[in-house]
């Protein structure tokens, strides 16, 4: 196979962690007999200090020719003073956007390896957790019209969707779903918000084609305390823009690390943009200390949903595993007996056991 991929390395970290991915997918496609070619493009940071803008017309158009997009992560201090209207995450917003990936899938499973860095207790994550969080991508209040009083002493965001948008999000939970344990846990906050009835209507509506599935709802303050309480009660959940935001990022707290989190955004093709869910670090950037494995993992994804490459993305989390097994840790993952290593080495390491 060839595969045209580009690559969005961001600000701070995320060229060091951007790097090791490539190095881990170019190794599997000498592996296993195809080519992957990359082609580099400045967002977020680097595409205001190169162009003045946060995402350029060219990024994007080059962004939704590839076959799939891998990206750092972006953002951070140096733009602090910069308008609004184009700070770095502004262009990572309008590459979800001009992209139209509007799924962000967020896994959430806890390494045996790593289990003493999570933070619940050893009874709770004694039953087996594989999650998967299906967050609404492009809608919600992050997209909705925003109002600022002249005084700048009141203000307001939109929270808005659509039938259209909450349906074409539950329907792939739902695929996943058949694909998983089927179960499906719909996540909204209906008691109070008229969003989050139309949201549950929908889900309630399109479960009717999936009697196989076993659906609950729950409230996000709910799901929030019962992802601590039982985290292996769920499988699938979807959610809104907001709500998968802060849920996502409270799993990969239960995981132990945000720096082994990937995800994954996809629309209605098989074109996806890769990434994983850390921000760029700035207090650790160009010490060859960042933990690369979120964005490795993230490649894994690639191969799987957008090349549809299942054998060689199992390749590259088996070989996460095996340097893992074998005792292997950047500093955020690092415990007492293990050996610590550098960003540069663990995708080495990685790379050497695909």
């Amino acid at each position: 196979m060839h595969a045209n991929i580009v690559t969005l390395p961001g600000d701070y970290i995320g060229p060091e962690i951007v790097a090791q991915a490539v190095k881990v997918l170019e190794k599997v496609a000498e592996k296993y007999g195809h080519t992957f070619s990359f082609e580099e493009c400045a967002l977020g940071g680097a595409s205001i200090d190169a162009c003045g803008v946060p995402l350029t017309d060219e990024t994007l158009a080059k962004c939704n020719a590839a076959d799939a997009v891998l990206m750092g992560s972006v953002g951070g201090p140096k733009w602090d003073g910069v308008e609004a209207s184009r700070r770095p995450e502004k262009g990572l917003l309008a590459l979800r956007k001009g992209m139209q990936v509007f799924a962000n899938l967020r896994p959430c499973t806890i390494h045996p390896q790593l289990a003493g860095a999570c933070p619940l207790r050893p009874d709770i994550i004694a039953q087996p957790i594989d999650i998967m969080i299906l967050r609404e991508l492009t809608g919600d209040i992050y997209f909705g019209k925003r109002w600022r009083s002249e005084d700048r002493t009141a203000a307001t965001d939109e929270m808005a969707y659509s039938e259209m948008e909450v349906e074409r999000l539950a329907r792939i939970g739902f695929e996943m779903a058949m694909k998983r344990r089927k179960k499906l846990c719909s996540v909204d906050k209906a008691n109070v918000l008229e969003c989050s009835r139309l949201w549950r209507e929908t889900v309630a509506k399109l479960a009717k084609e999936y009697p196989e599935v076993e659906v609950t709802y729950m409230y996000v303050d709910n799901a929030a305390m019962q992802l601590i309480l039982r985290p292996s009660q769920f499988d699938v959940m979807i959610t809104g823009n907001l709500f998968g935001d802060i849920l996502s990022d409270e799993s990969a707290a239960i995981a132990g690390s945000l720096g082994m989190m990937p995800s994954a955004s996809l629309g209605a093709g098989t074109r996806g943009l890769y990434e994983p869910i850390h921000g760029s670090a700035p207090d650790i950037a160009g010490r060859d200390i960042a933990n690369p494995l979120g964005t490795i993992l993230s490649g894994a994804l690639l191969l799987r949903h957008s090349l549809g490459l299942e054998k060689e993305a199992a390749a590259i989390e088996a070989a996460v595993t095996q340097v893992l097994d074998e005792g292997y840790r950047t500093g955020d993952i690092w415990s007492e007996g293990c050996t610590r290593v550098g960003c540069t080495q663990m995708g080495d390491l990685v790379a050497a056991r695909i």
